[in-house]
């Protein structure tokens, strides 16, 4: 009786299960099929004109890699070490200088600009494109404010540069640095802080044996994903520097708008093939790191 009684009493609910799961698969539907139209169809249709050839004398198409092996030649493979270097410098100054600043906000007793600080850190990570460009060349150009009141162009400045491209995308890898690692911070307990000054340790000592150690893998998970944002960056540069500096993103807009060899058309595709196949490999380390924090500041 007991076991029957028990069959009885389980059966409902399991039934209440499962019906509440396939309610929750029919309320994935909709966004599965945004994905599937809004990504997938794009992303087909990329690799079908990466890997595709025209011959331009008879109009034939034929699947071929030459697409990609030029995109991994010449002026090509110096835009896109020129992006890799460009993201990784601005990520690693974004990092060095973010976290401090946002130890900054999570210590201080005034919420007040905790709240303020985090506002404004969300506003201006996405901040960019064609407005900040316009603000810096305002502001530090040639003939910007700034330059002409402090004689900056005597000194050797010049916002036209990969360094000047560099300050301008710290404008916005910064705050998005600060909204990054500030849950980590809030995660590091008092109590292990309390413990180190108990055995003896000073403040530099527990940031470099406990905090830091803890904080490593959210600090390379933020670098990794302010990496991938500046890599994909492409409106600012254009703006500002146009084909002076070369980046993969402004190849690419020179070969979408027709600036390529006849033949050569499909070298877009491939080049954005390369850039999601950088941005695959800066996924696949930013996850684990992420999840391997989580266990620690959870």
């Amino acid at each position: 009786m007991t076991a029957t009684a028990v069959r009885v009493d389980t059966a409902p609910a399991a039934q209440v299960k499962r019906r509440r799961r396939s309610l929750g698969w029919i309320a994935v539907v909709p966004l599965l099929v945004f994905v599937a139209v809004a990504f997938g169809l794009p992303a087909i249709a990329m690799l079908d004109g990466a890997f595709t050839a025209k011959d331009p004398a008879t109009g034939a198409t034929s699947y071929t890699v030459d697409n990609l092996t030029a995109s991994l030649k010449g002026a090509y493979l110096t835009a896109l070490l020129g992006s890799v270097k460009l993201s990784a410098v601005s990520a690693a100054l974004a990092t060095a200088f973010g976290l401090p600043l946002a130890q900054a906000v999570v210590s201080s007793r005034f919420r007040g600009l905790r709240e303020a600080v985090l506002t404004a850190s969300g506003v201006l990570a996405n901040f960019g494109g064609v407005p900040l460009a316009f603000a810096f060349v305002a502001t530090l150009g040639n003939a910007g404010v700034l330059t002409r009141q402090l004689g900056l162009t005597d000194k050797g400045w010049d916002l036209y540069s990969f360094w000047g491209l560099v300050i301008v995308y710290l404008y916005f890898l910064i705050p998005l640095m600060v909204l990054t690692i500030t849950p980590a911070l809030d995660g590091l307990r008092t109590q292990w802080r309390e413990a180190a000054q108990n055995n003896g340790a000073t403040g530099v000592q527990y940031w470099r044996f406990v905090a830091l150690p803890v904080l490593l893998p959210t600090l390379l998970g933020g670098f990794v994903l302010l990496f991938g944002s500046a890599f994909a960056a492409y409106a600012t540069a254009a703006a500002m520097v146009g084909s002076s500096i070369p980046l993969v993103t402004l190849q690419i807009a020179d070969a979408i708008s027709g600036n390529v060899l006849v033949g050569q058309e499909n070298v877009a595709l491939a080049l954005s093939l390369d850039m999601v196949l950088v941005a695959g490999l800066v996924m696949a380390v930013y996850l684990p790191l992420q999840r391997r924090s989580a266990r620690w500041l959870a």
